[in-house]
């Protein structure tokens, strides 16, 4: 059990910020409608789907909207989106994961590769970063769900592979396919988690100590969640104490 990242700490207070935001509406109902178009329309039966509602609903998405997302994939005018992975490398070569859903794959592409650019940064090949990532399950409970111990045992029982607790909120990890049956298994012990979605997670993240370094970095992050195609960035690196404080 170790700490969670205090970058990880700062994007979890911006999640709850921005959860007012039409921007990030759009994408969660995005992941919505596809995970329904892909599967079953009921989230009991297409656990994809099921996380993808979770998740809208931690964010505050209205109910309306999660239902209209579901029932545009019944109709047949629903739009066919693309899910493409980005690479790269961007401030001080920090490595980047962009996560992406497109349905012009054509403009999404020359779009990340501008972003990657103009930041100094450089957009590589499928493949050229992932490999300092895990693909697993993450789980986030509120520090109210239960003291470290507490957590760390319904963690274990529930078939979990890490657990990190801090001040903000317990995440718990898990193989990437055994995240709905984990997170099913806590939800009986724990109650209903805050979210639970798959991640790119980084095996040895790089301390950030250069508050110039970070700003460059941060902004390179936003410009590419500011795209309305951009799912999700994961980036291979952590703030040091004293630039997290700035952030």
């Amino acid at each position: 059990m170790a700490g969670h990242s205090k970058w990880a700490n700062i994007q979890h207070r911006k999640g709850r910020q921005d959860a007012a935001r039409s921007k990030l509406f759009s994408k969660l109902a995005k992941e919505i409608t596809v995970a329904a178009k892909m599967g079953d329309p009921d989230p009991e039966k297409n656990p994809r789907l099921r996380l993808a509602v979770k998740e809208a609903k931690a964010k505050s998405v209205p109910k309306d909207v999660i239902d209209r997302a579901i029932k545009k994939s019944l109709g047949g005018d629903a739009e066919t989106y693309e899910e493409i992975r980005y690479e790269g490398y961007g401030p001080n070569g920090i490595a980047l994961v962009v996560e992406a859903m497109t349905d012009n794959r054509n403009r999404t592409a020359s779009n990340v590769r501008s972003y990657f650019t103009k930041s100094g940064g450089d957009l590589g090949q499928t493949g050229s970063v992932s490999f300092m990532f895990d693909r697993v399950g993450e789980i986030m409970y509120p520090a109210s769900a239960g003291d470290a111990d507490t957590v760390m045992m319904a963690a274990i029982e529930a078939g979990a592979s890490d657990v990190q607790s801090d001040d903000e909120g317990h995440w718990i990890y898990c193989g990437d396919t055994d995240l709905n049956e984990v997170s099913t298994a806590l939800e009986a012990e724990l109650g209903e988690s805050e979210t639970a979605k798959l991640i790119w997670k980084p095996q040895a993240p790089t301390e950030i100590s250069d508050l110039d370094t970070a700003q460059k970095l941060m902004k390179l992050i936003d410009t590419l969640e500011d795209d309305d195609d951009v799912q999700n960035v994961t980036g291979n690196f952590d703030l040091s104490e004293d630039v997290a404080a700035q952030f």
